[in-house]
């Protein structure tokens, strides 16, 4: 028997799912698939589509000149699947993902139907698109085949409109997709951007008002609030400042003290490791000397951010200062106005990669700080860097990462949404706004050119090969939620 397997490719500048003929091992072809659960929601599986309220065809594909679709009705958040143009025996299912189209395997064949005697198509029964009742983010796709064929054809993944009636929201959906409820992490065990990814959704909850994956921010809390080294700290210090931003936003979001709190202890745990070493500045890690830009961006921001939201704070406040004041004078800003990776051992700039997010995370530093003091001063200063990488760092005029890969896991793919998050926030604090059109052009690119069926998006924001993985999902939540899409 052969199936299908997908990946990812450029076509038309697009990423759009690619369906191949893969054979199985004989005793996988042979087996029959696990049983899925009935899920209820408005409705309950297996519900006729003749009830439908609504009806759309996102997505359709073709084998030996059958015409397979996934019809979607959003009233309803439920699917079925269609196979047309054949003959008696034709077969047609709908499979159904709670991991982004990753895994199906209790989800397979749901509604397996044949085309009877007689008939040249035949509709599986409607099935749910989301399981609520264990925050179960799900994706349909429909199947088929010819009768007297092996050949399978199955569509690409798509949704509902529930919880996605805006790029932003799309994005932020098609990102729960990968948060692990097991872990309460994103991608099963991603750390700093799992971070990251949580700090996208809660920003996109803010401005878009959808509440619906509040339940993320308790979940990631309690499940890792005693993991590596308890309160979101380990070794690198950067990863502490990556958690927490993100307890600043979660206390944002839920006025609840204990998101505070950790912030705080991440703070007070990266402050001590501020040396003289080099006149100032906190350490990448615990056990090495190295000081890179990132650690201490991270340690302007989140300490700024910390007196803004602790009345009568002078402490935090101080910190945030000494950090700017050492910083604007170590040597990581070069004469192009770009920040290199971090400093040599004689204590001078090192010349390495001017990655996006050093370019960004001091940028929303700056701002809280601006925030906290009024100096205008601040403003200038993150203005004349962020003119600098946004003229330096795009290609056909939409931003690159430098040495940009076609890949979406590691550290990498989490840059450039730290960028723009960065570049957003300090966008709303000059009256002229001169980024926006910027920040317009990119998302319209990465919307256009880098996304697929299921609001899936890859690395490279003007189109091209690659694949898609939550920390790609979490930079182009990013991007849309500082342009506001």
């Amino acid at each position: 028997m052969l199936v299908t397997r997908r990946c990812w490719t450029a076509v038309a500048s697009a990423l759009v799912p690619v369906l191949l003929l893969t054979a199985l091992p004989a005793a996988a072809a042979n087996a029959e698939p696990a049983e899925a659960q009935a899920v209820c929601n408005k409705q309950c599986d297996a519900r006729d589509p003749a009830a439908a309220t609504s009806e759309r065809v996102p997505v359709t594909g073709a084998v030996h000149g059958r015409v397979v679709g996934l019809h979607i009705s959003d009233n309803d958040v439920m699917g079925w699947a269609s196979i047309d143009n054949g003959d008696a025996g034709d077969e047609v299912w709908l499979d159904r993902s709670f991991d982004g189209g990753r895994t199906w395997a209790s989800g397979s064949r749901l509604g397996a139907t044949t085309t009877p005697s007689g008939s040249r198509g035949r509709r599986t029964l409607m099935y749910n698109v989301d399981d609520w009742n264990t925050a179960g983010v799900g994706a349909l796709r429909a199947c088929g085949k010819a009768g007297d064929r092996p050949e399978i054809s199955c569509t690409g993944w798509a949704r509902t409109d529930w919880n996605a009636w805006s790029r932003g929201t799309a994005a932020a959906t098609s990102l729960m997709m990968s948060y692990d409820r097991g872990t309460g992490l994103f991608g099963g065990n991603g750390w700093w951007t799992g971070a990251n990814a949580l700090t996208a959704v809660l920003d996109n909850a803010r401005l878009s008002g959808m509440g619906s994956y509040r339940y993320a921010i308790a979940s990631t809390y309690d499940k890792n609030i005693d993991a590596q080294g308890g309160n979101f700290t380990n070794d690198y210090l950067d990863d502490t400042g990556w958690w927490g931003l993100a307890w600043i936003a979660a206390y944002d979001a839920t006025g609840d003290e204990r998101y505070l709190n950790t912030a705080r202890a991440d703070a007070d745990h990266m402050n001590a490791y501020w040396t003289g070493t080099c006149g100032g500045g906190v350490l990448w890690n615990e056990a090495k000397t190295y000081k890179n830009a990132i650690t201490n961006e991270l340690f302007l921001q989140l300490n700024a951010a910390l007196h803004n939201r602790i009345p009568g704070d002078s402490v935090y406040l101080e910190r945030a200062k000494k950090e700017w004041a050492w910083f604007q004078r170590s040597g990581m800003i070069n004469g192009d106005h770009m920040i290199n990776d971090g400093l040599t051992d004689a204590c001078a700039n090192n010349g390495q990669t001017t990655w996006t997010y050093n370019q960004g995370v001091v940028l929303g530093g700056l701002s809280e700080l601006y925030r906290a003091t009024g100096d205008v001063g601040l403003l200038t200063a993150a203005r004349q860097l962020a003119d600098a990488s946004t003229a330096r760092l795009q290609s056909g005029g939409v931003l690159r990462e430098p040495g940009e890969s076609d890949d979406c896991t590691g550290d990498g793919p989490s840059f450039k949404g730290a960028y723009v998050r960065g570049l957003g926030t300090l966008d709303t604090h000059l009256p002229d706004h001169p980024y926006a059109a910027t920040l317009d052009r990119w998302a319209d690119a990465a919307y256009a050119r880098n996304r697929n069926s299921l609001d899936q998006y890859g690395p490279h924001w003007n189109g091209g090969n690659g694949v898609s993985d939550y920390g790609c999902q979490q930079s182009v939540l990013d991007l849309l939620n500082a342009a506001g899409q």
